[in-house]
């Protein structure tokens, strides 16, 4: 199927109520209804198994405790790096800020202030700095992590469409990623702020923070905001922050001359959570 009719077979689906039916199906415990679609799904999506805490699928009530599950101690060993990767999953893009453009495709690009909810204050943070689109499949580990230590500041849930975020999709819809609905959390570090963002997607029935549980639903159709500067709120690199009930993609923002990218990176290349992801520019030290 080419990217254009798949694309506007996304733009016929009921996108939301598609998203809510599987948000309900994934939580509800059916037995050994939900035991065989999770076997068929370790099976559709090779997933492996072994890496998990809890390796037996019976073991699982609903498919999203399934879908979340947790690794075994040591599956993930950090990298002794600056940054590590915060995820399983594939390099969607990275790169250079263009003044505040990030690169999501070939023809594609959107603004640091779109992906922040129209917030052009907090995106003057991040001109001409570095960014980085990280996107898990179906059979990937959906936890995510801190790529380094920082202090919470602010949580915003932007309300958008619940388009696929797949590379066909990212090739295909102007400005995907700060069209979606996303979580965007804001940290501070010694080198300054960062951002981690979750986009949401076609069937992601929720996403959630360690700090805060469940931020959606519910989707109220407007911006809410939470800040935490009367809370100490502090994550280590390495440190779980959230999970996807249902695969997505991240997208991180760092500030200029803050960090030097892993030179083996390059668009497409899988990568796993722990791995080195960049190292501190001297700038940034």
């Amino acid at each position: 199927m080419s990217d254009r009719i798949a694309v506007l077979a996304q733009h016929l689906l009921p996108k939301q109520a598609l998203t809510q039916l599987a948000g309900r199906l994934a939580a509800s415990n059916a037995g050994s209804l939900t035991t065989a679609v999770i076997r068929w799904f370790i099976g559709r999506y090779d997933v492996d198994m072994s890496e998990a805490a809890e390796p037996n699928p019976v073991c699982y009530p609903t498919f999203n405790e399934f879908f979340t599950r947790a690794l075994r101690d040591g599956a993930r060993p950090l990298a002794e790096a600056d940054f590590v990767c915060p995820v399983d999953g594939a390099i969607s893009q990275f790169g250079r800020i263009e003044r505040d453009q990030i690169f999501q495709a070939k023809g594609h690009r959107y603004s640091t202030a779109a992906l922040l909810g129209g917030d052009s204050e907090r995106a003057a943070a991040f001109v001409d700095g570095d960014f980085a689109t990280l996107y898990l499949s179906p059979r990937d580990y959906h936890r995510i992590h801190m790529p380094v230590g920082g202090r919470l500041r602010q949580m915003l849930h932007v309300p958008g469409e619940l388009f696929s975020v797949n590379p066909a999709t990212a090739r295909g819809v102007a400005g995907l990623f700060a069209r979606n609905e996303r979580v965007v959390c804001l940290f501070d570090a010694d080198f300054g702020p960062f951002v981690l963002t979750l986009v949401g997607a076609t069937i992601v029935g929720s996403m959630a923070t360690v700090w805060h549980g469940t931020v959606n639903p519910p989707r109220s159709g407007e911006i809410r905001s939470w800040t935490y500067d009367d809370r100490r709120i502090e994550l280590a690199k390495g440190e779980e922050m959230g999970r996807f009930m249902l695969g997505s993609t991240v997208v991180m923002l760092f500030p200029r001359n803050t960090l030097a990218f892993n030179p083996d990176w390059r668009a497409a290349r899988p990568v796993r959570m722990g791995e080195m992801m960049a190292k501190r520019t001297p700038s940034g030290a």
